[in-house]
């Protein structure tokens, strides 16, 4: 997916890629649940604003420290809807190449970032010509 100007945005391996398709092909043939589509809206609104701000105010793009820190690259969250119980968080990275942003998790906001809540949230692997090949934690 790219604007014009902007970033190409790719989906982590192969959780985010198996969603996000999954998702798509639903959408298209008419056979997606009300609950997956509002997903797929709201998702697909929040890339399209990434694509050609990664800090568009309403996605209130931040770093989320213990993340880069357990893997070794800066990790951003974005919000994919705000005022509701359980708002889904969408977590990517630039890269793998230049201009190019990689969607690595979509998480409901942890309850309690102070406890630890990061620790629990796993991310996909970036696709190949990564940076890194794998957004698995460094040890």
């Amino acid at each position: 997916m790219r604007s014009s100007m902007g970033f190409t945005i790719r989906m982590g391996i192969p959780e985010m890629l198996a969603l996000w398709t999954e998702l798509q092909t639903k959408h298209r043939n008419g056979t997606i649940k009300k609950k997956d589509e509002e997903l797929y809206k709201k998702w697909g609104n929040a890339l399209k604003k990434l694509s050609a701000d990664p800090f568009y105010p309403g996605l209130q793009t931040h770093e989320i420290p213990p993340l880069s820190k357990r893997y070794g690259v800066k990790v951003w969250q974005s919000y994919l809807e705000n005022k509701n119980s359980g708002a889904r968080r969408m977590y990517w990275v630039y890269g793998p190449n230049q201009q190019e942003i990689t969607i690595i998790g979509l998480e409901p906001h942890p309850e309690d970032s102070k406890n630890g809540a990061y620790d629990r949230i796993a991310l996909s692997d970036l696709p190949e010509n990564g940076i890194r090949n794998t957004m698995r934690p460094i040890n």
